[in-house]
């Protein structure tokens, strides 16, 4: 038998917000929602996680050290100046960037479950931070695991970038995508 449950709001309804409107987002309520996102289950309670929260005028740090990478992939050196300037404006266009990282156990099954627990503290956060009405989405793109972007950012040998979150209000929010019900994707198991 199956519960009808009421939907829970910030659930079903939070999504990806990509356009942020030009408003700074309080660098003391995002660490009040850290501190309740980090209650996720950790096997032997390892906490592995730590986060970098750029905003304001330290964006700069990430806008440059993206603008270097960039710069130096283009092949055309006429384009050069003006990708690096495209990302450096685009990463100055989000109004707070929260790094998320973990240390790597060098314990394989205790990094896994590492991982996992400190998605679940990301997943967390999305959905405090969507009740108080900010948005954002978790971007993991390849400059993360670069040196430059580690450098600029402090990231030690032997930890792990999970993603970059995307910070703010919403400018826009996108229509729900549709998702394969729960129903079509378990298989239950009741004999030997």
């Amino acid at each position: 038998m199956f519960i009808k449950r009421k939907r829970e709001r910030h659930l079903y309804e939070r999504r990806s917000i990509h356009r942020f409107e030009d408003r700074e987002v309080d660098p003391a309520l995002v660490a009040e929602l850290l501190d309740t996102a980090v209650w996720a289950p950790n096997y032997h309670m390892t906490q592995p996680w730590r986060f970098i929260v750029t905003y304001g005028e330290g964006r700069r740090r990430i806008a440059e050290a993206v603008r270097i990478m960039k710069e130096k992939r283009e092949l055309d050196p006429a384009k050069k100046k003006e990708v690096g300037e495209k990302f450096y404006n685009k990463i100055m266009a989000i109004p707070m960037i929260m790094t998320v990282i973990m240390t790597e156990s060098p314990n394989l099954i205790e990094r896994q479950d590492d991982f996992a627990s400190t998605s679940i503290v990301i997943h967390n956060f999305s959905l405090l931070a969507w009740e108080k009405g900010i948005g954002l989405t978790w971007e993991t793109y390849p400059w993360i695991h670069e040196p430059e972007f580690r450098e600029a950012m402090g990231i030690a040998p032997g930890e792990r970038v999970l993603g970059n979150l995307h910070i703010g209000y919403p400018a826009a929010i996108p229509n729900p995508q549709p998702r394969v019900p729960a129903a079509e994707r378990i298989t239950f198991v009741d004999k030997a």
